[in-house]
């Protein structure tokens, strides 16, 4: 969040306390309500703000309208030693996500390797929660998840794919994994809902107009470009495309063009959104010192490459760790948007406000 939009600050315990209380209000159980919690605050801690805090306004609507269950029997299928499917039962992707990393480290443990494919499911926050979970226990973790269209295809004019991302972790002894966790369109579409709310403007050749002509007022974009932008989106729509195949079409469910949009007027019908998770367990592959010392030596040589103007090169997540710790400091922030909406749910669903600070 660029600091000219921050107005307020609150403190993590307050927030994960506001969440749960939310959410509890509006008949999510606990199970979905602590992997809620835990899957925003993280994104938020982490500058994620796209896929944080802000995110809990629309969940709040999705459990009163009963597009999602606040309580779902999820129902989990081991069919091979490495192969598992699980079926959210139109729940809050949080869980499942949560619960598909676990049952597929346990089979990693086991086999070395384990793959959750998820279906019946919905927007589950950030990807890279759930790749982080798997490395924070020694593992390997993809995680990937399929949404509705707002991305183009390379030069079409007319959205295909949703932002599907890609969230890859690896685990790194005494130090914060390796995280990778990205959209596979130029921007994510909450960081354009984001930079509409607060009236900011977009950067350039990330985001189209009803028309596919690109902009960069927020409030006129009606599609996203795939990663690579106009001269090489076709990089990001074939990633797109990967994304869709192994969470759609494994889950059985339809694929993102057909998907209900996540902000659009029905909050009463499931949307069918699918999810895949891979965890691979190191030591199936190589010692796990030996693993340990190459992973290490990799992130060391990248970080130690001479940067323009002499500034840092950051591996994938240190942006991230920084941040987190800063957060953890001085509050975790919030833009003129996102403390009206919670000053306005805490008035709807009758729950104390949230502490704020500078």
């Amino acid at each position: 969040m660029h600091r000219d939009d921050i107005c307020c600050r609150v403190d993590e315990a307050d927030l994960r306390r506001f969440i749960g209380q939310s959410l509890a209000r509006c008949g999510a159980d606990t199970p979905t309500s602590d992997a809620v919690v835990r899957a925003l605050v993280t994104a938020s801690l982490m500058g994620v703000d796209s896929h944080g805090l802000r995110l809990l306004p629309h969940y709040i609507k999705e459990l009163q309208g009963g597009r999602v269950c606040g309580a779902p029997q999820l129902r989990m299928e081991q069919r091979l030693p490495a192969v598992a499917v699980l079926d959210a039962g139109h729940g809050l992707g949080h869980l499942a996500g949560y619960r598909a990393v676990e049952k597929a480290v346990e089979m990693a443990r086991q086999v070395g390797v384990g793959a959750v494919s998820v279906g019946n499911s919905s927007h589950f926050g950030a990807a890279g929660c759930y790749a982080m979970t798997a490395a924070e226990q020694g593992m390997l973790g993809l995680a990937l998840c399929n949404s509705d269209p707002f991305v183009l295809l390379h030069g079409s004019r007319q959205a295909f794919h949703g932002t599907n991302p890609i969230a890859f972790a690896a685990p790194v002894d005494g130090e914060d994994p390796w995280l990778l966790d990205m959209a596979t369109s130029a921007v994510p579409w909450n960081r354009v809902q984001q930079y509409s709310a607060i009236g900011r403007e977009l950067p350039a050749d990330i985001a189209a107009t009803e028309d596919g002509i690109t902009t960069t007022h927020a409030a006129d974009v009606r599609a996203l470009l795939p990663l690579g932008g106009a001269g090489f989106g076709f990089k990001g729509a074939g990633l797109a495309g990967m994304v869709e195949i192994l969470c759609s079409t494994l889950a059985n469910m339809m694929h993102g063009f057909h998907l209900l949009p996540m902000t659009g007027p029905d909050m009463s019908t499931p949307r069918g959104v699918g999810h895949f998770f891979l965890v691979m367990n190191p030591e199936a592959f190589i010692e796990r010192d030996t693993f340990q010392q190459r992973i290490k030596a990799y992130r060391d040589d990248l970080r130690a490459m001479r940067g323009v103007d002499d500034r840092p090169v950051m591996a994938p997540g240190d942006r991230e760790w920084q941040c987190r710790e800063q957060r953890r400091r001085k509050g975790i922030p919030l833009d003129h948007a996102q403390r009206d909406a919670y000053r306005e749910l805490s008035l709807q669903l009758d729950i104390p406000s949230l502490a704020e600070h500078a």
